[in-house]
């Protein structure tokens, strides 16, 4: 029979070993990190987030334009069938929110298949201009399908050639225009920001080429403010919409995304303190449908 002695130095010589490779597990396991770490340092490596997706920052832009790549041909179509119908009136309350005057020269940044553009004009047709002062709106997307939706539909609805209004259709990134300083006298952004890589990018870049006294203006996606509306609204989004976008689209995985990069997007204060501090001053902000989505006012002054 084993001694207490014996037992007892059995027990400790046991618990030295383990403490030692456990030691040796711990040591790799914090090398491992480190190493890695550093080399996430090295390559700079920044990571944001795609959906409920946590992806590289590098990644995001071209996996946003394969999203919209795919949808563009059904993109209106699909914005009726998930709002019902809604997302019209929202952006005629944005367009009156902006109330443009004769002479604006707007940049509809991300202004795809060209909504909000179709209702500035409309809004200035109706519009008294004894003066025929010309206004001018830039539409630019990062996604070049989506402009060739708005300019089809621009020629439909026979706005190509308005005037005293003119249309110009342009490829770009919100988050790095091409535009000098101080070119447009209104920013509107509708439907868009919560699908860029670095919002503060875009922010910046819209208080740069807005002139002094002009003003930037975004209807987004926010988050709901009545608890019994936000239950229905989360089942409606994430058990309905991808369902809507395969049997209308012919695509599950893009609405899947939409779906969760709203959930994603900054709430209401905290989208304001970001428009603040890209420099605009007078920030509001405005809820529809119970937050549903929200209007963010700014101006350059």
């Amino acid at each position: 029979m084993m001694s207490y002695k014996v037992l007892r130095t059995n027990i400790i010589r046991e618990s030295q070993i383990f403490t030692k490779c456990l030691g040796i597990a711990m040591a790799k396991r914090c090398y491992m990190k480190t190493a890695n770490t550093s080399t996430s340092e090295q390559n700079d490596e920044r990571t944001t987030h795609f959906g409920f997706q946590t992806i590289r920052e590098s990644e995001k832009a071209k996996e946003v334009h394969t999203v919209f790549e795919n949808v563009a041909n059904s993109y209106d179509l699909m914005n009726d069938a998930m709002s019902m119908g809604i997302h019209r009136i929202w952006k005629d309350i944005f367009m009156q929110e902006l109330g443009p005057t004769h002479g604006t020269h707007l940049l509809d940044s991300a202004g795809g298949t060209g909504d909000i553009t179709f209702r500035y004009m409309n809004f200035l047709r109706n519009t008294p201009n004894p003066h025929n002062t010309r206004s001018h709106v830039t539409v630019c997307d990062i996604n070049q399908h989506m402009l060739d939706v708005g300019k089809e539909r621009a020629n439909k609805l026979g706005l190509s050639q308005d005037g005293n209004c003119s249309i110009t259709w342009k490829r770009e990134d919100a988050e790095n225009l091409s535009f000098p300083e101080d070119s447009f006298t209104a920013y509107t952004i509708a439907f868009g920001v919560r699908n860029v890589t670095r919002i503060d990018k875009v922010l910046s870049e819209a208080y740069r080429v807005l002139q002094p006294g002009g003003r930037f203006l975004c209807l987004e996606f926010s988050h709901v403010t009545n608890e019994t509306l936000q239950w229905l609204y989360d089942r409606y989004s994430f058990q309905i919409i991808p369902v809507m976008g395969q049997l209308i689209a012919g695509q599950w995985k893009p609405y899947q995304y939409l779906v969760e990069s709203i959930r994603r997007f900054p709430k209401q204060e905290d989208f304001k303190e970001m428009i603040e501090s890209a420099g605009f001053r007078n920030v509001t902000y405005r809820n529809l449908t119970c937050g549903m989505v929200a209007i963010h006012s700014g101006f350059k002054l």
